[in-house]
This record gives structure tokens, sequence and C-alpha cells, in this order.
């Protein structure tokens, strides 16, 4: 058998949890906006993106020296911010004057990629062509040492804050008041409507809630990567969305399951076949289940 399905699946399992995990914050962006709207989000990747870049220029702003794992945290603050508040932007600007003239859905999925192309563009204007650092605040060590195999520090963090922060949105979605409107408003938009939801304040939410884990997963990426760049944002955007549909879109718990697995395949595909057919797994996962299970391991679910 070869090294990848023996001595190496140890070190290719524990990066693909990882790889998995920011996959996993990016999918729940997509699965809300669906499970509430019946829509696909595709300018979250440049969601995603915003949080990346958010965290670098936070960062950059300390000198080399100041820098360390509390600054990370802290980085997480204007990151969540700038990318909820992005997601809101996009709303208000690209969807809801389409929602409130009853547009057809193909409406949406054209709004949708030329605002995508719009901030793509717009942050190459801004930040140029070539990639930037992010600057390192954690050093990658070994925390753990399991069958042989370094488990760092790195991976335990992501793979960690992810499962914190999956948990934490379940349980606000079970237990808030505006957890349970989200939920009516996903289930049935006119019932919960006459039952006094305000329908634009939930969608809202909705999407600040997506922006807020995308912001989470940029930082984390950029740890991990170690760089940003005006469409860092789209392959990891595409491979979320196959994540969505690989759990079931529209259900949370699907989002996490999809990350963790597409993470898993593409990693141990990675050392079998080498890094370049990495980015091809996700594609062909993608088709491979639209033909063979269109609604995801969980089912298709409304949140």
């Amino acid at each position: 058998m070869p090294s990848c399905l023996t001595s190496e699946l140890p070190f290719r399992i524990v990066g693909g949890l990882s790889s998995g995990g920011v996959y996993a914050l990016i999918a729940i962006g997509y699965t809300l906006v669906y499970g509430v709207l019946q829509l696909i989000n595709f300018a979250h990747s440049e969601v995603f993106m915003s949080g990346i870049l958010a965290g670098a220029l936070f960062l950059g702003a300390f000198p080399p020296h100041t820098l360390g794992p509390l600054l990370l945290v802290t980085a997480v603050i204007p990151a969540m911010l700038t990318s909820g508040i992005l997601a809101v932007s996009i709303e208000r600007v690209a969807y809801r004057p389409l929602r409130k003239r009853g547009a057809p859905r193909l409406a949406y999925l054209i709004s949708a990629i030329g605002m995508s192309l719009f901030l793509q563009y717009t942050t190459q204007v801004w930040r140029g062509v070539n990639p930037e650092e992010f600057p390192a605040t954690i050093k990658p060590t070994a925390w753990l040492h399991v069958g042989g195999v370094s488990v760092f520090n790195t991976d335990v963090i992501i793979i960690v804050t992810s499962l914190a922060m999956v948990f934490a949105l379940e349980t606000f979605i079970r237990r808030t008041k505006t957890g349970r409107a989200l939920r009516a408003v996903a289930q049935d938009a006119e019932a919960a409507a006459l039952m006094g939801v305000n329908i634009d304040r939930i969608i809202m939410v909705t999407f600040f809630i997506g922006g807020l884990l995308a912001g989470v997963a940029g930082v984390l990426f950029g740890m991990n990567f170690g760089r940003t760049q005006w469409n860092i944002g789209f392959i990891p955007g595409i491979k979320a969305f196959t994540a969505a549909v690989l759990g079931g879109i529209g259900s949370i718990r699907g989002a996490l399951v999809g990350g963790l697995v597409l993470g898993l395949m593409e990693n141990v595909s990675a050392g079998c076949f080498g890094t370049q057919w990495r980015d091809v797994v996700a594609f062909v996962l993608l088709v491979g289940v639209l033909m063979l299970r269109p609604t995801g391991i969980f089912g298709e679910k409304t949140v």
C-alpha cells in the first residue's frame, strides 16, 4: 500500500482536519443564507478574504517583536467585524433590492457573481496583485506526539476553534429568541412575518453571523498559510461550498462534517497523487455528490 495510506496517514488526517475546520466555518455562511433565503451567496468568498486582510492589516500595525498569541486572539475582533459588516452590506446592496421587487432566482445569482468580482478587483486596485505576508504570531511547535506523528499547535488551535464556534452557533440558534426567529423564517417566512418576526432584521442577522464566522476562518487561514491576496478567497470559497453541499446544504452540522470530510480527502489525496491534485479533489467530489446524493450526507435542511 502507498505510504499516504500507511505511515503518513495519521499526519494526513491531522492536516486534513485542520484544513477542514476552516472550510467548515466558511461553509456555515453558505448554509445559513441558503437555509433562510434559499439562495447561494457566491460573494461569501470575498467576505472570507476581507477577514484575512483585516487581520493582516491589524497585526501589521504592531512591531514584529510584539506579535504573539494574545495579539492573534485580538486580531480576530477586527476580522470578524469587517467580515460581518461586509456581509450585511452585500445583503443590503446586492440582494435586498431584488427581494423587495420579487426578482427571479437567476437575478440573485448574477448579482452575487457581480458583487464577488467587484470586491475582488476593488481589493486588487487597493492592495495590488502581489501576495502579502500575514504577520506570524505563533511559531508552529509540536504539542503532541501520537504514534510517531507530531501534532502542531496551529492544527490544534484551528480544530478546537472550529468546533467551539460551531457549538456556540448551535447553542445560539437553539436557545435564544433571535435563533428561534431565524429558524422560523427558514421554515416559513410568511408565517413568521404574521407572528411578528421582522424578516429584514433576521436576514441581516443571518448574513452577519455568516460574516463573523468567515472572519474567524480568515484569521485561522492566515495564521496557517502566512499570506493574503486579492483573490485568495476564491478556492477556499469553492471548497467551502462543496463542503456545504457534501454535508447537506442548510444544515449547520452538515457544514461541519462536510468541511472535515473534504479536508481529510484532499489532504490524503495530496499525499497519494501529489499536491498538484489537491484542489482537483474538491471539484471531483462536488460533481460526485451532485450526481449520487444531491441532498448531501445529512440531507437538505433549513437551519
